[in-house]
C-alpha cells in the first residue's frame, strides 16, 4: 500500500518532541496508532519500549520517568486502550510526574455514529490531565507541519513545568495510516541505511520561583524565635531538596522527621538531625504531647505515617509552614497557617545561610538554651527507639515482614533504587529502615494515590531508565495485580530484583478494625491460594526462595550478578507479623519511657507558641 504523504506532520511531531529533550517513547500497538508508531520507531534517536498491555505501558513509563526526571511519552490506539491509562495518569498527577500521553483517535466524522472502537476520548482523563490539545487531522500543508512540531514541544514543556504532571494530545488519524518515509530517507535509501538530521534542543530558559531578600529574612526571623521547631519532609523525588532541606535542619538546629519516600535517608546527611522512628514512639499519646512542637516546616506530600499525621494534627497551636513550588493545597490535617509558595531548595538554601551567617539566633531570654534541649530530647529518642527496634526486629520469631528491610540494608550496594509497594512494605519501610549513613540508595514509591495496581511496571520502568541495581519489594497481591508487567523484564532485558512477600492475601487487615468481624474479613483479607513459581518462569524469571534470613540475603546477592531478573519469595505469616510489629512498638514505647536520658519533663519548659 502507498504511504499517505498528507501524514507529514507526524514526523514534525517527532521532531518536536526531540528538540524538547525526550528521550524514551513508551508504545502500545494497535492500528490507528499506526503513523505515530512507524515514526517513532524508525527514530534512532529515540529508546523505543514496546509494551503490549496499556495499563502496565502507562506504569512503566512512570517509574521510567521517575528515575529520569524527563518527559517519557506514550502512544496507543483509540478506544479502551487510551482508558487503560488512566490509573498511570492518576498517580503521575498526585506524584508529579511528567507524562506525555499521545491517544490515537478515528476522525470526527465517525464520532457518535456507532463506528467500530470509537469513543469520546476528548479531555479523557479529566482533570487528571494538565493541559489537552485536540490536534486537526493531518494534512501535508506547511502551517498543519508547523503546528504539529509546535504541540510536541508545548506538550513537552507543559509536562515539565511546575508542579509537572501527565498532559495529553489526542490525534486523529484518516487511512490509510501508513506514514511517508522521512526526508531523510527519499533519496532511495533503504530504511535505517541513513539516519535522520539530528535534532537540535529547543533552548528552554527555565525560570525558579524563589522568595525575595526581605521574605527570606521574614522567615528567618520567624524560625529564629522559635523554642521547638522541627522540618518534616515527606515523599518527594529531587535529590536537590534533600541535600538542601538536610543542610537547613543543620544550620537551624532543629530535629528533621524524614519520610522514607524523601531521599533524605537514602543519603549522607547528619545523623544528629534525622529522624527515623517516629513511626513507631509516635503511637503512644504521652510522648506525642511530650515532644509538641511550636513551629513546622514542611516540605514533600503528605507523610507516610499516620502517627506522624496524628503529631502534626494534635500540635493545634504550632506555626505549621508549607513550602512548595507547586501551589498544591497539601494539608489534610487542616493545621497549616502559612503558606511559601516558591521553590523548595532554594527556600532550604537561603534560610540556611541567614542562619550561618548570624552569631546570635535568639531574641527571647534562654531561648537557646530551650532550642539545644528541645534537640538533645529528639537526639536521645532517636537513639533509645533505633536500638530498641533494633533488638526487637532481629529477636522475633519466623520470617518477619519488617525485617525484609534491615536484611536488605545489609546487602543493598551503594547507588541502589529500592522501589516499595503500598499497603505493608511501606509501612514496614517507615517503621524498620535504618538510617542510610553514607549510601545514597534511592527509595520510590507509587505514594501518590497509593494504589496496589502497576507497582510491577513502575519498577522495571525505573528500571529501564538507568536505575540498577534496582529491588523491588511488593507484597502477593500487588504482584498478582500486575503479573503482566513482568513481560516488560523479559522483553528488555532488565535486571532487577523483585522481592515477593507472600502472606496469601492483604496482610494490613490484621491491624484494622475490619478484623474483628468475621463474617465479612474473608473479602477483606483475600486469601487465593496462589503459587507464583510458575508464572515467574513463564515470562523467563528466575526463582527463588528462602527459608531463613542467611539464604534471603544469599538469593538478593545472587540476583545482583544475574544476567536476567529474579522473584525472591519470603513466605510469612500476616497475623504473626502484625502481632509482632506492634509488640515492637511497645517495645520501643516502653524502652523509652524507662529511659534516664528522655528529657520529656523539659519539653514544656522550652516549648512557647507561635503565630504567623
Amino acid at each position: 500500500m502507498q504511504a499517505n504523504d498528507q501524514l507529514r506532520p507526524v514526523h514534525a511531531f517527532a521532531q518536536g518532541l526531540m528538540e524538547s529533550g525526550v528521550r524514551h517513547v513508551c508504545i502500545s500497538p494497535g492500528s490507528r496508532s499506526t503513523p505515530l508508531t512507524m515514526v517513532l520507531a524508525r527514530n534512532p534517536q529515540l529508546r523505543t519500549w514496546l509494551l503490549l498491555d496499556e495499563r502496565s505501558a502507562g506504569f512503566f513509563a512512570l517509574g521510567l520517568a521517575k528515575q529520569t526526571r524527563e518527559g517519557v511519552v506514550l502512544v496507543c490506539t483509540s478506544g479502551t486502550a487510551a482508558g487503560n491509562y488512566l490509573p498511570a495518569v492518576m498517580e503521575a498527577a498526585a506524584t508529579r510526574v511528567p507524562l506525555v500521553l499521545i491517544t490515537a483517535d478515528r476522525p470526527p466524522e465517525l464520532y457518535d455514529t456507532g463506528a467500530n472502537q470509537t469513543g469520546d476520548q476528548l479531555k479523557l482523563y479529566g482533570s487528571y490531565a494538565k493541559w489537552f490539545m485536540q490536534m486537526p487531522v493531518p494534512d501535508n500543508t506547511p502551517q498543519l507541519v508547523a503546528h504539529a512540531r509546535d504541540v510536541a514541544q508545548r506538550a513537552v514543556m507543559k509536562a515539565l513545568a511546575p508542579p509537572a504532571g501527565p498532559v495529553q494530545v489526542n490525534w486523529p488519524f484518516r487511512e490509510p495510516l501508513l506514514p511517508p518515509l522521512a526526508e531523510s530517507f527519499r533519496s532511495g535509501d533503504t530504511v535505517g541505511e541513513k539516519p535522520p538530521v539530528v535534532a537540535q534542543a529547543t533552548k528552554v530558559f527555565w525560570g525558579r520561583v524563589v522568595l525575595a531578600e526581605e521574605e527570606i529574612d521574614g522567615l528567618a526571623a520567624m524560625l529564629r524565635e522559635s523554642r521547638a521547631g522541627a522540618i518534616v519532609c515527606g515523599p518527594q523525588e529531587s535529590p536537590d531538596l534533600a541535600a538542601a532541606v538536610a543542610e537547613l535542619a543543620t544550620a537551624w538546629g532543629v530535629p528533621l522527621l524524614a519520610d522514607p519516600l524523601s531521599q533524605v535517608r537514602g543519603g549522607p546527611y547528619v545523623d544528629e538531625y534525622l529522624q527515623t522512628t517516629y513511626d513507631l514512639w509516635m503511637r503512644d499519646v504521652s510522648l506525642r504531647e511530650s515532644f509538641r512542637p511550636d513551629l513546622v516546616l514542611r516540605f514533600g506530600r503528605v507523610p507516610t505515617s499516620k502517627f506522624l499525621g496524628y503529631w502534626l494534627t494534635e500540635a493545634v497551636s504550632a506555626v505549621q509552614v508549607v513550602v512548595d513550588d507547586g501551589q498544591t493545597w497539601a494539608d489534610p490535617f487542616f493545621r497549616v497557617t502559612g503558606r511559601v509558595f516558591a521553590n523548595p531548595a532554594d527556600t532550604c538554601r537561603r534560610l540556611a545561610q541567614r542562619f550561618s551567617r548570624s552569631a546570635v539566633f535568639f531574641t527571647g531570654e534562654n531561648r537557646e538554651q530551650a532550642t539545644e534541649k528541645w534537640l538533645l530530647g529528639w537526639t536521645e529518642i532517636q537513639e533509645t527507639a533505633v536500638q530498641s527496634m533494633t533488638s526487637g526486629v532481629e529477636s522475633a520469631p519466623n520470617l518477619f515482614e519488617g525485617r525484609v528491610f534491615t536484611e536488605l540494608f545489609k546487602v543493598l550496594p551503594p547507588s541502589a533504587t529500592l522501589f516499595v509497594g503500598n499497603s505493608m512494605p511501606v509501612r514496614d519501610l517507615d517503621a524498620f529502615w535504618p538510617n542510610q549513613g553514607t549510601a545514597p540508595v534511592r527509595i520510590l514509591a507509587n505514594r501518590g494515590l497509593s494504589g496496589i495496581d502497576g507497582v510491577v511496571s513502575s519498577a522495571l520502568g525505573a528500571c529501564g531508565g538507568g536505575a540498577e541495581p534496582l529491588v523491588l519489594v511488593i507484597g502477593d497481591v500487588s504482584f498478582y495485580h500486575d503479573l503482566g508487567g513482568l513481560m516488560a523484564a523479559t522483553r528488555h532485558h532488565l535486571r532487577c530484583v523483585i522481592v515477593l512477600i507472600h502472606n496469601d492475601g492483604g496482610g494490613i487487615f490484621y491491624g484494622l478494625p475490619q478484623a474483628t468481624q468475621a463474617d465479612t474479613f474473608a473479602f477483606f483479607r483475600t486469601p487465593h491460594g496462589l503459587d507464583f513459581q510458575a508464572a515467574v518462569e513463564m515470562y523467563g524469571g528466575q526463582y527463588r526462595h528462602p527459608s531463613n534470613w542467611h539464604e534471603f540475603r544469599q538469593a538478593v546477592q545472587k540476583g545482583f550478578v544475574s544476567d536476567t531478573w529474579t522473584v525472591v519469595q519470603v513466605d510469612t505469616d500476616a497475623q504473626t507479623s502484625t502481632h509482632i510489629r506492634q509488640s515492637v512498638a511497645n517495645q520501643v514505647v516502653t524502652a523509652i519511657h524507662a529511659s534516664e536520658n528522655t528529657i520529656s519533663k523539659t519539653m514544656d519548659a522550652g516549648r512557647g507558641e507561635g503565630n504567623l
